[in-house]
């Protein structure tokens, strides 16, 4: 669980990063990756400027296309084993088997690319990286 020192700050705050584990937990509640309590988005998948709890500045970084590869990933991995596992048993006709899948492929999509815009975010976050092309690095 999230831990925090005496004045209540998240245990990051003070340049002790979450390790990996407890950031990935964090990117699937889509919270902050420095104190876990913070919203990380303030609509479907843009970033906050920074925390609300912690003041962490999160704007500046930018996932890109990283979070669209790992959502493609997942999600075709998913629907494909699925298809394959249903279509010779079942004697649909071609239209219902495309709304179908399509439909399932889509509900997957939206579900999948915010917490792996989270994930990335608080990759980029935790590694020190600048996050976009005209920010100077972080010291970690």
């Amino acid at each position: 669980m999230d831990t925090y020192d005496e004045r209540g700050r998240p245990a990051g705050a003070a340049g002790n990063r979450p390790d990996v584990w407890q950031l990935a937990r964090r990117a699937l509640a889509c919270r902050c990756p420095n104190c876990g309590r913070g919203r990380l988005f303030t609509g479907y998948v843009t970033p906050v400027s920074a925390c609300a709890v912690c003041g962490e500045p999160l704007g500046h970084i930018r996932a890109d296309d990283g979070p669209a590869w790992l959502t493609i990933l997942i999600v075709g991995h998913i629907v494909v084993a699925a298809i394959l596992a249903v279509e010779p048993y079942v004697d649909w006709p071609q239209w219902v088997s495309s709304v179908v899948w399509l439909g399932l492929a889509l509900v997957l999509v939206l579900i999948v690319l915010r917490p792996a815009k989270a994930l990335f975010i608080g990759i980029l976050w935790r590694s020190g990286a600048p996050g976009s092309e005209g920010a100077a690095p972080r010291t970690p």
